[in-house]
């Protein structure tokens, strides 16, 4: 997509931006980074035919999309606590350490995790180079999705895996807007695309924020509509939380177990009020000080916490950081991260099959490609 374009098209969504997204990603590692910044412009689809039945004419024309499929939420029985340790002690691995399983109250009644794994799709319909959600059409992703679903289920029987596709919809920005923040909300009618779009294969549907200069205390509330959906749940990225005034892309970003807390707790308060199973809430991690005082990260029944490894590169650097930053400082539950591209960028270096990332202690029980 040109660049005039994807600001005519958000122009026209009643979104206010004079600049390109922006996405950064970070080779992680014990102290070792590489740093790259891409735009967006360039990134539009091909324009799918009048019958098609994606739901998605093109990823800019995804805006047009006005009214939201509702599913019809499963009916909750009362929460198995037998099966609930169980898959909890399967997901500790044989861990000897006594970190895992994180001790914590029951969930209430229809929670997703343990019980099934889920595996996502993660990007922006804006954007080729933000992810997989993104870069091809519809019909193809999902099917590529689908086909990443029965390896998993091959590689641990045992666990269902639940379908999700994980939106961006607040990106952090290379430049600072008419409100300073550095961050740009997507327009609605994406957000109403995207859980359309999954509402199709019945998968879950995660929305994430990349505050940029702002903070979850103003970002979260504005998608409050969208979290009281039973099927739709979290995404908070630290990397792009820039407390030091710098901007996104220059430095990593942190949160606090204070910022953590503010959005579970607001995730458990619309669950009250709404009478809903409980929220997800995904929060990537490649460093240690992208989350500080984790030990003060409060659990609630009304939500499910994932600390994802979302960095990149060779299998040994995701292994470390999987160990390092997830595994050693134990929170809920544990996501790992699977790059197409840059997981194999280095010479040799290949992506982790289902197999091999399901050989870590604790076992991952959220899975995300990019």
């Amino acid at each position: 997509m040109q660049y005039k374009q994807l600001k005519e098209n958000l122009a026209q969504s009643g979104t206010n931006v004079s600049f390109p997204p922006l996405r950064t990603f970070y080779l992680s590692g014990a102290c070792c980074f590489a740093l790259i910044i891409s735009s967006c412009s360039g990134n539009s689809q091909t324009a799918q035919k009048p019958g098609d039945s994606t739901g998605v004419k093109t990823t800019a024309a995804a805006s047009k999309d006005t009214s939201i499929i509702t599913p019809a939420e499963p009916t909750r029985g009362p929460l198995d606590t037998a099966l609930y340790n169980k898959k909890l002690a399967q997901l500790a691995n044989g861990d000897s350490s006594g970190r895992w399983p994180v001790k914590t109250a029951y969930p209430l009644a229809g929670a997703v995790l343990p019980f099934k794994r889920i595996v996502a799709y993660y990007g922006n319909f804006y954007s080729k180079k933000m992810g997989v959600l993104g870069e091809y059409p519809p019909n193809e992703m999902l099917k590529m999705l689908g086909a990443e679903i029965k390896k998993w289920e091959a590689a641990d029987p045992s666990t269902p895996v639940q379908p999700a596709l994980h939106y961006i919809a607040a990106t952090a920005q290379g430049s600072p807007g008419k409100d300073g923040k550095y961050r740009l909300r997507m327009p609605f009618k994406q957000n109403d695309s995207v859980i359309n779009l999954a509402a199709r294969i019945h998968a879950l549907v995660f929305l994430d924020v990349q505050v940029g200069l702002s903070n979850v205390q103003a970002e979260i509330p504005q998608l409050e509509k969208y979290l009281k959906m039973p099927q739709v749940h979290l995404g908070i990225d630290p990397e792009f939380s820039m407390k030091t005034g710098k901007k996104p892309g220059t430095v990593i970003g942190t949160m606090d177990a204070s910022d953590v807390n503010f959005v579970t707790n607001y995730l458990a308060g619309l669950v009250k009020a709404n009478n809903l199973p409980p929220k997800i809430l995904v929060v990537h991690r490649f460093t240690r000080p992208m989350i500080t005082n984790y030990k003060s990260i409060q659990k609630h029944p009304e939500v499910q916490i994932v600390m994802d490894m979302d960095g990149w590169g060779e299998p040994t650097l995701k292994y470390d950081s999987y160990k390092s930053y997830i595994s050693i400082e134990p929170v809920q539950f544990t996501g790992f991260k699977l790059f197409y591209k840059n997981d194999i960028r280095k010479a040799k270096s290949r992506m982790l099959t289902p197999v091999e990332v399901l050989s870590q202690k604790p076992k991952p029980i959220y899975i995300q490609y990019q």
